[in-house]
This record gives C-alpha cells, structure tokens and sequence, in this order.
C-alpha cells in the first residue's frame, strides 16, 4: 500500500505506519493525518497489531504550522474536530493493539498523537513536549484526556503549563508512557514487543482495552459485571479453548482468532 506522507509495511501480522514527512520532524498536515486514519482502517482489518513510529530524528513535531497559521479560530476548531478527532479515535477505539514507537521528539499533537496509543515504548533519547502555551493554546489532540489519567494532576498541569520537555525516561517513571529503552535496542524492542501482541489472543486484547478504559466511569459492581460479561465471552473464543489445550499440553499456545 503507497502514501505519499506514510510508509506502510506489514511483517508477520504487525502493520507498521511510520510517519514519513522527515525533513520536517512528520509535521501533522491534513494529507498526513486522513492517510494515516486510512492505514490504521485498514491495517485493523488485516493485521493483528499496529505500530506507528516516526521516520528520521523524531516521531512528530505536531501541527505543521506553515498550515496552520492562516486559519482562523472557527477553521481551528473544524480542524480539530473534523480531522484530528476521527485519527484520535481510530486509535483509541482500534479493536487490535497498538504500539506508539517513539523514535525521537514528540511534541504538541505529534505527542499526543502516541499517547492515544495503547502502549508507549520510546527510545532514551526521545522527548514529550505539550508546547502549546507556547503558542497562546491549550493541549488539544486529546492532551487534556490523556494527561491527567496518566500522570495525575499536579503533573499533567506543571507539564502544560510550563510546556517542560519531558525525557522519555522521566515520561517512563511518571507513568506517561510504557517504557523507555536504550536507542541501540530500540528497534529490537518494539519489533519483538509488536510481534507478541500480534501472536497474542485478538478478541481477548480487544475486551481487555474496553474494561480497562470503562473502569474510570463505573462503580466496583458495575465492572464487576462488566468484567463478568466480557469474560463470557472470552470464555466462549476458539482462543481460549486453545490457552487451556496448550496450558495442559506444556507447549505455547497458537491463537488465530481476529
């Protein structure tokens, strides 16, 4: 599949996007980001997990703002709404696992964007920045979503107010992102991180992500018959016939439901 601002590449049922607009960090541009719902659409219906990752020395310095300066506030607000809240929401809601593989700064909306991830993985040398203060805005692209349910308040406010830049070992120890690794086993890591997920139980990681992300609107006894229901189903998957098989048998198992 050919893009003009993505490269798509699918290896042993992981897809991988990786944003390839390098000379300018992978600026988000409106052609970027409706080929990049485009390729996630269709990588959740091909692939049994997504990576997006950047080309080049970061993974995204956010809106492209050579762009982004002649709208007005009204085009602002329809940008945000009528193309970053589908892209955001095709990842969130992605029935398949993802990975954000943050190969270098992720600043504004490009850090944002890989927050929307289920998993973060980011190299040492990567950065998260929330620069929009900088600019006389406030974290859009789900920054004020993601932030305050990872990190907590306090630290969700220092780092949009003061637009800090966040390292990714520190993102690591707050809880922003999943992990931080050494840049030369970077690429090992997300690979063999993405071929697990991608070998792994696909309906069960599906209701796994849904009770989890439910969990923040429910009481205990509404997850809990959540969990009850969702596990069912589960319960019901020609996956979990062939966990037990191969629980019994000592040998690892081989899930190919989607």
């Amino acid at each position: 599949m050919t893009y003009d601002t993505i490269i798509y590449k699918t290896t042993d049922n992981v897809a991988v996007l990786t944003l390839n607009r390098p000379d300018v960090m992978n600026a988000l541009t409106s052609t970027l980001r409706r080929e990049l719902l485009h390729a996630i659409t269709h990588a959740e219906q091909s692939a049994r997990a997504i990576v997006i990752t950047g080309a080049g020395r970061a993974f995204c310095s956010g809106q492209d703002l050579a762009a982004f300066t002649s709208l007005g506030a009204k085009d602002i607000e329809r940008l945000l709404r009528d193309e970053y809240e589908p892209l955001l929401s095709a990842i969130y809601d992605c029935p398949i696992p993802t990975i954000a593989a943050v190969n270098g700064a992720a600043v504004g909306a490009g850090a944002n964007l890989a927050l929307a991830a289920d998993v973060v993985i980011a190299t040492h040398s990567a950065s998260f920045i929330q620069s929009f203060t900088r600019l006389g805005l406030i974290p859009d692209a789900g920054g004020t979503y993601w932030l305050p349910r990872q990190i907590g308040m306090p630290r969700a406010m220092g780092a949009a107010l003061f637009a800090d830049k966040i390292s990714a070992t520190q993102a690591a120890q707050w809880g922003m992102i999943y992990e931080a690794v050494p840049d030369a086993d970077f690429s090992a890591h997300w690979q063999a991180r993405a071929a697990h997920l991608a070998a792994g139980p696909t309906q069960a990681y599906a209701h796994l992500k849904h009770a989890l992300r439910t969990s923040y609107a429910n009481d205990l006894t509404t997850q809990l018959a959540l969990e009850a229901r969702l596990q069912g189903e589960c319960g019901q998957t020609q996956d979990f016939a062939e966990g037990v098989a191969a629980f019994l048998e000592k040998r690892t198992a081989s899930f190919q439901g989607h």
